[in-house]
């Protein structure tokens, strides 16, 4: 029999550094060692960003963008992947040519376009490039109604927009799309996970908060909770738990009205 594995599970994420601390690879990283796995991470670009914006943004060259995923890869024993900013179309087809390796490895896809400032994050020529290149390889796309909005080229009202556009985003070729659904008005929010299973509405309380980095919180909580053998809604849903508890936690460190999460004092991650 071959020899068991007894390095520790970890979590790959791809993503910008956000040197504010709430969001981005910061976020990702605190994300994943709240779930008790070990984080490593490939970074897509550098941001010069605090709580009241981004005031700079820098590419990480492509090929750097690879070998940061290669090495990780042939050391660390991999259950998942997270993506978040990819910033060009270049490091799309970056991450989609070192993924490659990655095949059957689970893989959340959040497809950050606008930063919670306002900031653009995704240029225009790189949205086709995530459609086609990392769209097939993602067992779960996030995105939020705007981003929704972007990717499809329609308007997301309500509940019933909110269902066509999950639909359209799971034909573009995920496996998955969980369509968050903070963005839309009721006193509650509703988002949408949707696979070949069919759809499943996970309703929860509108929290009173400015959050910063939520979208890349849940999105890397999500990868977790797949790398730890959850799936489908279920391990939706104990994402969304986890998020709304560091949500609930969330302080103001900057002067900036911006909360940020809470990363270690959320909703029970057992």
């Amino acid at each position: 029999m071959p020899p068991t594995d007894t390095r520790p599970r970890a979590v790959l994420t791809i993503a910008g550094s956000d040197s504010g601390g709430g969001a981005g690879i910061q976020a990702d990283l605190k994300t994943i060692a709240a779930h008790g796995l070990h984080g490593v991470c490939a970074i897509t670009a550098i941001t010069a960003q605090h709580t009241r914006g981004v005031t700079a943004v820098h590419v990480v060259p492509a090929r750097m963008i690879e070998a940061q995923v290669e090495a990780v890869h042939d050391d660390f024993r991999l259950a998942a992947v997270k993506i978040g900013m990819l910033g060009t179309a270049r490091s799309v087809r970056a991450v989609a040519r070192a993924l490659q390796a990655l095949r059957g490895v689970p893989l959340v896809l959040d497809p950050v376009m606008i930063a919670s400032s306002g900031a653009r994050l995704l240029a225009a020529d790189a949205v086709r490039a995530l459609r086609e290149r990392l769209f097939p390889l993602a067992s779960v796309v996030t995105p939020n109604v705007p981003e929704a909005e972007f990717l499809l080229g329609i308007r997301i009202r309500d509940a019933r927009s909110q269902d066509r556009a999950a639909e359209r985003l799971r034909a573009a070729g995920a496996a998955a799309v969980l369509l968050k659904g903070g963005h839309l008005p009721g006193r509650g929010v509703r988002d949408l996970y949707l696979d070949a299973g069919g759809a499943t509405a996970i309703r929860h309380a509108r929290l009173a908060r400015n959050g910063h980095g939520t979208g890349c919180t849940l999105a890397a909580a999500l990868a977790c909770r797949l790398a730890r053998g959850e799936r489908g809604a279920d391990a939706a849903r104990g994402a969304i738990d986890y998020v709304h508890g560091a949500l609930w936690h969330a302080t103001r460190p900057g002067r900036g009205a911006v909360d940020v999460l809470d990363h270690f004092r959320g909703d029970a991650v057992h």
